[in-house]
C-alpha cells in the first residue's frame, strides 16, 4: 500500500468519517488534545525550570520527576490518541503540511533530548541531585525541552490556520 493510499484509507475509516460528520466530534476532540498538551508541558515545565535552577530548587529532581512523570505520561498518552484522531480525519491534508511537519519534527528533537538526558547525565544524580546549579549538560537539556516544546504548541497551533 503506498503512502498515498494509507493516508486515504486512514481518512476513509468509519471512526473518521464520524469525526468529520459530527458537529461536535471534533471540538471535542481538540479540547482533550488541548488539555492533554498543557498538562504534558506543565510538568516538563516543572522539571525543565529545576533544572535550570529557578524552581523547586529545595526539591530533589530525582524526587521531583518521580512525582510528575507519571502525570506526563498519562496525559503523552492522552494527547497521542486525541491527536491520532484528529490526523485521520484528514489525514493527507496533514500529513502533506509543513506546520504539521515542523511539529513533529520538534516532538522528535524533544523525544532524542530527553533520552540523551536521561542516558546521560541523569544517569550520575546522585551526584548532583540537589546541586545548584545543576551540571551544564542538564541545564542545557532543560533550555532545549522548554524551547521544544514551546515550538511543538505553536506549530501544533498553527496547524489548525493552514489545513
Amino acid at each position: 500500500m503506498s503512502e498515498e493510499a494509507l493516508l486515504q484509507w486512514l481518512q476513509d475509516s468509519a471512526i473518521a468519517q464520524a469525526i468529520r460528520a459530527g458537529e461536535w466530534w471534533f471540538p471535542a476532540i481538540e479540547t482533550l488534545h488541548v488539555l492533554s498538551l498543557a498538562t504534558v508541558f506543565g510538568s516538563i515545565l516543572v522539571v525543565d525550570l529545576r533544572l535550570l535552577g529557578l524552581s523547586a530548587r529545595a526539591t530533589a529532581l530525582s524526587r521531583l520527576t518521580r512525582e510528575t512523570l507519571p502525570y506526563t505520561w498519562i496525559a503523552f498518552g492522552m494527547a497521542a490518541l486525541s491527536g491520532s484522531l484528529m490526523f485521520i480525519s484528514k489525514a493527507p491534508v496533514y500529513f502533506h503540511n509543513l506546520q504539521f511537519q515542523l511539529k513533529f519534527l520538534c516532538l522528535l528533537l524533544a523525544g532524542i533530548n530527553m533520552l540523551v538526558f536521561h542516558a546521560g547525565v541523569y544517569r550520575r544524580i546522585s551526584q548532583w541531585d540537589l546541586t545548584l546549579p545543576p551540571p551544564a549538560a542538564a541545564r542545557l537539556a532543560g533550555a532545549l525541552s522548554i524551547a521544544l516544546w514551546l515550538g511543538i504548541i505553536t506549530l501544533g497551533r498553527w496547524v489548525g490556520f493552514t489545513t
